[in-house]
């Protein structure tokens, strides 16, 4: 056996689960290192929790005087707390998080010193920028950038480092980061879903997004991940034989959890609970290793930000525990990959949500509204909705008879199906007495108070209805929610921006009473998004034929997928909801394009040097082995060596063929990786690495997967998916 796998095997073994202690109820540490409302009532004057809590629920600006107040009360609770540091904590385009922390203690002379955190240290801070993804926004020499507080979402400890949440923007204004234009789009669908609201209740004065992630991941041993190069630089593994047993038997699905996992979730938990992350659900998911958690719904940008610092916080909780988490979204062939449902509602300020059916008809208006929107707003920017979720890593799951196809399509059940068939029936126009009585209670009036166990759950489908809220099933675990969120939020105030203009015109122009003027509406867009609906087997060739010829896109690829960024009609969406300007809208595209390319570029490298200075040489070993045995049998059985030594010789010959073959491939692999570099259009060469470079990888790989069974287990360099994915 290889030393390194070798090595890594016996550490495995010697492991002993370590168990972790839990003390403390659940809801007694949840929020105590957040400088939540309860710590600002106990720090904060009076003036400073109300210029705070104005901030957040009416998005007032906070002034200067404001601002000392809370940076002096947050330093002084954050001491109490053993706290030495302070960071702004944000989202660059890079798809993780970035802090740069500074110390609160400063010198006043006379070798004397003090701990100091200003007003102007918290609003607002500027580290580099140059070396952050721009899109072409910012030159290399142009290094200034600003992080400013998001007082939305509260600062909060990790580790001895008070972490203050910001947006990050250029010296020019415009966002690098995720989180600004979310909160842009918030507030664009708060706006829109107000002004609709007030058709049904005239007391609604906010509309929030929530948003409910489902995190899943792989558990890999650390020493075991250590020894594979692949999954060091890559994330997950380029090579390997597919193991005997893998998820067919369905066993690890649901079952007891595991105890070295276990103890790691619950040390997770604990981290999760005292920075505020509300995780609730913990369980074995379909692939050996493989594992999921979700928290309660929060307000989605919050939801955003304790997703990113959860996934980080996973990486550190995990060493500690000797594993490394995998967030690709296919670390492994041959078994299921990871995605990140994105479970997504909107609720008013009186605690309504809109996309729960209510007990009365009007409710049930009011619920149909933003269900009908919502279909609409998907079925015109489908193409858009399919390229905030693109990436490298997500090409690999779209599609694979475990996750949505690349097809987005909604999926809303039969009991509702059958609702907006009865609803599209009514006749056009002014309705009767009889009419709008029979309406109300044969199509809104009839829709039951709960309809989560009123229809079955569609898997394949990329958008789902599931009883109060939408589910974006096509998210990938890797993503930050922050994209997906952002286009979703804004497509749905864009259409019921648009909704509230044309129920408005039939009012003033028409003399249509708004129940009738809103039927009519509705039935509309009934009739227009029907090509959106899906309720069949979304992996079936039979869909794809059908997707086509409703005009449904199918991009496959993220090169494909991306374009529709970029697009007038995009770029229109983005200015007009004041989300993204034209410049931030190409530079996100061009960043976004260039990543893939580099994914790919690694990738192929590091397969390259796997393949040609690992593979390849212990195959020669091995041969080598298999010819001295043969020499051997040759002296022994003289002439009739050969019927002796048939099923060596035959193994000689395929080890030879399959060395051959690895060699040619990986030398053109190169030649075409060579041509796309030589390209300066980055979308060219993006799309040469995808149709060029990247079908070399299964090439490839099917000859080395085909050398691992072949090569005695001693000597295989690399440990192998039954070590990786079963051993505990």
């Amino acid at each position: 056996m290889s030393s390194l796998r070798f090595k890594a095997m016996e550490l495995v073994q010697s492991r002993k689960p370590v168990e972790i202690l839990e003390l403390n109820r659940r809801s007694e540490l949840f929020g105590k290192n957040v400088f939540n409302e309860i710590a600002m009532r106990q720090y904060l004057t009076k003036e400073a929790f109300e210029g705070v809590m104005s901030a957040i629920e009416l998005g007032k600006k906070i002034d200067r005087k404001i601002a000392n107040q809370v940076s002096s009360s947050m330093k002084e609770w954050a001491l109490a707390k053993g706290v030495t540091h302070y960071t702004h904590w944000f989202q660059p385009l890079t798809g993780a998080t970035a802090e740069k922390h500074d110390a609160f203690f400063e010198t006043i002379g006379s070798s004397m010193a003090i701990e100091k955190f200003e007003g102007s240290q918290l609003v607002q801070q500027e580290p580099d920028a140059s070396s952050f993804p721009n899109g072409g926004i910012r030159n290399t020499f142009e290094a200034r950038g600003y992080t400013a507080w998001d007082p939305t979402s509260p600062a909060f400890i990790y580790g001895t480092t008070l972490c203050i949440p910001t947006i990050f923007v250029s010296y020019t204004g415009e966002a690098l980061d995720y989180k600004t234009p979310l909160l842009r789009a918030l507030h664009a669908v708060d706006a829109a879903a107000t002004d609709v609201c007030k058709y049904f209740d005239k007391n609604v004065k906010k509309v929030t997004s929530s948003l409910g992630w489902e995190q899943e991941y792989f558990l890999i041993d650390k020493a075991l991940a250590a020894s594979r190069p692949d999954i060091n630089l890559t994330g997950r593994t380029l090579l390997g034989h597919s193991s005997a047993k893998g998820q067919q038997l369905d066993d690890h699905y649901f079952g007891s959890i595991p105890t070295r996992a276990l103890n790691f979730m619950r040390d997770l938990e604990t981290e999760c609970m005292l920075v505020g992350i509300p995780v609730k659900t913990r369980h074995n998911e379909v692939a050996p290793n493989q594992f999921e958690l979700a928290p309660i719904y929060e307000e989605a940008n919050l939801a955003v930000d304790h997703n990113s610092l959860l996934m980080d916080m996973m990486g550190r909780v995990a060493s500690r525990h000797d594993f490394k988490v995998l967030f690709h979204e296919k670390p492994f062939e041959g078994v299921n990959g990871s995605g990140k449902h994105n479970n997504w509602s909107l609720s008013t300020d009186t605690g309504v949500n809109l996309l729960s059916p209510g007990k009365t008809p009007m409710s049930n208006l009011q619920f149909l509204t933003f269900f009908i929107n919502t279909i609409q707003a998907v079925y015109k920017y489908e193409d858009l909705l399919r390229a905030s979720i693109a990436s490298a890593s997500n090409d690999h799951r779209l599609g694979a008879n475990e996750a949505p196809p690349a097809i987005i399509s909604v999926f809303i059940g039969e009991q509702l199906t059958n609702v907006l068939e009865e609803l599209e029936g009514v006749t056009k126009g002014k309705l009767s007495p009889e009419e709008k009585t029979d309406l109300k209670l044969n199509v809104v009036g009839k829709i039951p108070d709960v309809l989560r166990d009123n229809t079955d759950r569609n898997r394949t489908s990329s958008f789902a209805f599931t009883g109060n809220k939408f589910e974006f099933r096509a998210v990938g675990s890797t993503a930050n929610c922050a994209s997906p969120m952002t286009v979703l939020n804004t497509i749905v105030a864009k259409q019921l921006k648009d909704f509230k203009s044309e129920v408005d015109k039939l009012i003033d122009e028409k003399g249509l009473k708004k129940d009738e003027a809103v039927f009519n509406t509705l039935r509309e867009y009934i009739k227009s998004s029907r090509n959106i609906l899906f309720e069949g087997n979304g992996y079936s060739e039979a869909w794809e034929k059908e997707a086509k010829k409703r005009g449904l896109s199918n991009n496959k690829t993220t090169p494909e997928a991306l374009k529709a960024r970029v697009t007038k009609k995009a770029i229109d969406l983005f200015e007009e909801m004041n989300v993204m300007s034209k410049i931030e809208t190409e530079a996100r595209y061009e960043i976004e394009i260039e990543e893939y390319t580099l994914r790919i570029q690694i990738e192929s490298r590091v397969l390259g040097d796997i393949a040609g200075n690992h593979i390849v040489p212990t195959a020669v070993r091995y041969q080598n082995m298999l010819i001295e045995n043969v020499r051997g049998l040759k002296e022994i059985f003289n002439n009739d060596f050969e019927i002796h030594a048939k099923e060596q010789i035959k193994l000689i010959k395929g080890i030879s063929e399959h060395i051959e073959a690895i060699h040619l491939k990986i030398d053109e692999m190169i030649n075409a990786r060579k041509k796309a570099n030589n390209l300066k259009d980055v979308v060219k060469k993006a799309e040469m690495y995808c149709f060029e470079v990247k079908p070399f990888f299964e090439e490839i790989r099917y000859h080395c997967d085909k050398l691992e069974l072949m090569v005695d287990d001693e000597i295989w360099p690399l440990t192998k998916y039954r070590e990786l994915l079963f051993t505990r």
